[in-house]
C-alpha cells in the first residue's frame, strides 16, 4: 500500500502517512507501484533541470547575438536570426519547466505536454535531449501508462 501524495509505504490500519504526514481517508487499496508511479517524480525533476540548461543556453545565445553581432555590417542577418533562436529556446525551456512541474504535481495535462516536449527534444538537443525524450516516451506513452497516470491524478485530486 502506498501514499497517493508521496508514494511512501503505508501499513494496514495506518491513518497518516509516515513519510509526508498526509491523512489517509477511506479504504486503503493495495497496489503495486507501476512504471509511471515509480518514474514520474524522477521524470519531473529531469524536465525541470533540463529547462534550466535550456534557459542558460538561450540567455547566452541572446547576449552573444546582441553584443558580438550588434554592429556587424556584412553579417547583419545573424543578429536577428540568433535572437529568434534564443527566444524559441527560451519558450521551449518554459514549456519543459511547466511539464516537469505538472508531472511532480500529477496534473492531467502534464503527461501530454511532457510527451510533446519529449518528441521535440529527441531531435533538438542531442544527446541529452534525445535520452530524456526517449525516457519520457518509454514512461508515459503506452495505454497502460495513460491509465496509471490518470489513476495517480485522480488519487491526488481526491
Amino acid at each position: 500500500m502506498y501514499c497517493d501524495a508521496c508514494g511512501g509505504a503505508i501499513q494496514a490500519g495506518q491513518s497518516f502517512c509516515g513519510k509526508c504526514g498526509k491523512q489517509i481517508v477511506g479504504t486503503i487499496v493495495t497496489m503495486q507501484p507501476g512504471r509511471v508511479q515509480s518514474h514520474v517524480r524522477l521524470l519531473g525533476i529531469f524536465w525541470m533541470a533540463y529547462s534550466a540548461f535550456d534557459t542558460v543556453g538561450a540567455v547566452v545565445l541572446y547576449v552573444i547575438a546582441n553584443t558580438l553581432f550588434a554592429h556587424a555590417g556584412r553579417s547583419a542577418f545573424l543578429r536577428p536570426l540568433l535572437s529568434v533562436i534564443a527566444i524559441l529556446l527560451l519558450a521551449k525551456a518554459a514549456l519543459a519547466f511547466l511539464a516537469g512541474w505538472g508531472l511532480l504535481q500529477r496534473e492531467k495535462w502534464a503527461r501530454v505536454l511532457a510527451l510533446v516536449i519529449g518528441f521535440v527534444s529527441l531531435f533538438t538537443n542531442i544527446p541529452i535531449g534525445t535520452a530524456l525524450g526517449a525516457y519520457t516516451i518509454w514512461v508515459l506513452m503506452s495505454p497502460e501508462s495513460e491509465r496509471e497516470y490518470d489513476a495517480l491524478s485522480d488519487a491526488k485530486a481526491a
